[in-house]
C-alpha cells in the first residue's frame, strides 16, 4: 500500500467546450502558477469576499490602458468587492480615456515607433491611440481642476472622488453603456489613492495649473493617515479582517501593505498585520525588490499577521491573464456584499484616528 501524500489527487479528465470558468480552474488549473491562481481564485471567494472582511487592492502595470478598469475592476467594485483602490496615477489618467468615450486599438507589439511618433501615434506595447487622445483627457482635466471644488489641499482620495463625480456626468451626458472605473468608484463611494500623485499625466497637469495660480494641493500625508484609518478600523465589524490584494507590485503594493506599519510602528497603535496577503506578480523575490517580496519577508515587517501566513498566496504570472479569470470566478462564485462606502466616512474614522494617536502619544511630549 503506498504511503498517503499530502494534496489532492491529480485526475485528468478530457477538457470539453462547454466548460465555465469556475469548472475550468477547479478541474483543470491542476499545478504550477495555474495552481497558485486557483488557490487565488478560490480564498477570495470562500474567504476574502465575505462578510466582515475589507478588502484594499494596489493596482500597478498598464491595465486600464487595456479595458480591465472597465471590464473587471468596474464589476468587482459594484458587487462590493473591493473596498478601496490604491493604483498608479497612469492606471487613472489612462481610464479616463474610456470615461470620456475616445478609441484605443489592439495592435502588434511589433510596430516601428519611429512611423508612429511620425503619425502622431502612442503605443503602450501592443495598444495604440492617437496622439490627440492624450491631448484631449488632458484639456477634460485642467478643465475640470481649475474648478471651485478643487481650490483646496486634499488627499488623493478626495481629488478622485471630485474626478470620479465629473467623468460620471460626462458619461451621464454622452450616453454612456458602461462607466469607466473612477466614475464606479464615485458611484460605489470606493476610495481611490494614487501613492505617487506625481507620476503620472494627472500630477503634471495638476503641477502646470500651479503655474497659473491654482490653489489645488495634494496632500501624500492625509493618504498615508487615510489608508492606515480603513486597515485599523476593519476589525471594528463582528469578526473583522483585513485584506489586501495586490495586482502587481510596485509602490501601490507598498504603500497598501504600510498601513500596518504605519499603526503599530509610527502611531505606536496595537496592531497585527493584514489577514490575507494576495499577489499576481512576475517579478522574483531574490532581487529585493518590493515588487517580488514575499508574504513571510512581510510578516517581519508587521505587515501580514504571522498567524495568517496560510491564506498568503502569490501567482507568478502576467495580471492580464489572471484578473480576468478571478473576477469570473469570484462573480460566478459569491453572492455580492453590500457596499462599505468607506470614502462617506472618511472624515469621521479620519478623527477617531487622530484621536487614538495622540491619546497613546500624550506621555511623550
Amino acid at each position: 500500500m503506498p504511503k498517503p501524500l499530502a494534496g489532492r489527487k491529480i485526475d485528468p479528465t478530457p477538457i470539453s467546450g462547454h466548460l465555465k470558468v469556475t469548472d475550468l480552474v477547479d478541474r483543470y488549473f491542476t499545478a504550477y502558477n495555474s495552481a497558485r491562481l486557483r488557490e487565488i481564485c478560490q480564498l477570495l471567494s470562500q474567504r476574502v469576499f465575505q462578510p466582515g472582511v475589507t478588502v484594499g487592492m494596489s493596482l500597478s502595470g498598464a491595465m486600464t490602458p487595456a479595458g480591465f478598469g472597465v471590464s473587471v475592476l468596474g464589476p468587482l467594485m459594484r458587487a462590493g468587492f473591493i473596498d478601496y483602490l490604491i493604483a498608479t496615477g497612469a492606471n487613472l489618467y489612462h481610464d479616463l480615456h474610456y470615461g470620456l468615450g475616445m478609441d484605443l486599438f489592439s495592435s502588434s507589439p511589433f510596430l516601428d515607433d519611429v512611423e508612429l511618433r511620425k503619425n502622431d501615434t502612442i503605443r503602450i506595447y501592443d495598444i495604440i491611440f492617437d496622439y490627440d487622445v492624450l491631448l484631449d483627457t488632458d484639456s477634460f482635466i485642467r478643465r475640470v481642476i481649475q474648478t471651485e471644488p478643487f481650490q483646496k489641499t486634499m488627499g488623493t482620495a478626495e481629488f478622485h472622488h471630485l474626478l470620479g463625480q465629473c467623468i460620471y456626468e460626462v458619461e451621464k451626458q454622452r450616453g454612456a453603456e458602461h462607466h469607466c472605473l473612477l466614475a464606479t468608484a464615485y458611484e460605489c463611494g470606493v476610495p481611490v489613492f494614487t501613492s505617487s500623485p506625481g507620476d503620472s499625466s494627472i500630477g503634471m497637469n495638476v503641477a502646470a495649473v500651479a503655474l497659473e495660480g491654482s490653489k489645488l494641493v495634494i496632500d501624500p500625508s492625509i493618504d498615508v493617515n487615510d489608508t492606515a484609518a480603513i486597515a485599523y478600523f476593519a476589525r471594528e465589524e463582528d469578526n473583522g479582517k483585513s485584506a489586501a490584494i495586490m495586482i502587481g507590485g510596485g509602490s501601490p503594493k507598498n504603500f497598501l501593505l504600510q498601513t500596518q506599519p504605519q499603526i503599530h510602528e509610527v502611531l505606536k497603535l496595537e496592531e497585527r498585520g493584514h489577514d490575507y496577503f494576495v499577489q499576481v506578480t512576475d517579478a522574483r523575490p531574490d532581487t529585493g525588490g518590493l515588487s517580488g517580496a514575499v508574504p513571510s519577508e512581510a510578516v517581519s515587517w508587521g505587515k501580514v499577521d504571522p498567524d495568517a501566513l496560510a491564506d498568503t498566496i502569490v501567482c507568478y504570472t502576467d495580471s492580464t491573464i489572471a484578473l480576468p479569470v478571478l473576477g469570473a470566478y469570484a462573480l460566478e462564485r459569491c453572492e455580492p456584499r453590500p457596499l462599505k462606502r468607506l470614502y462617506d466616512h472618511r472624515e469621521a474614522r479620519y478623527g477617531e484616528l487622530r484621536s487614538l494617536y495622540l491619546a497613546a502619544n500624550s506621555d511623550n511630549g
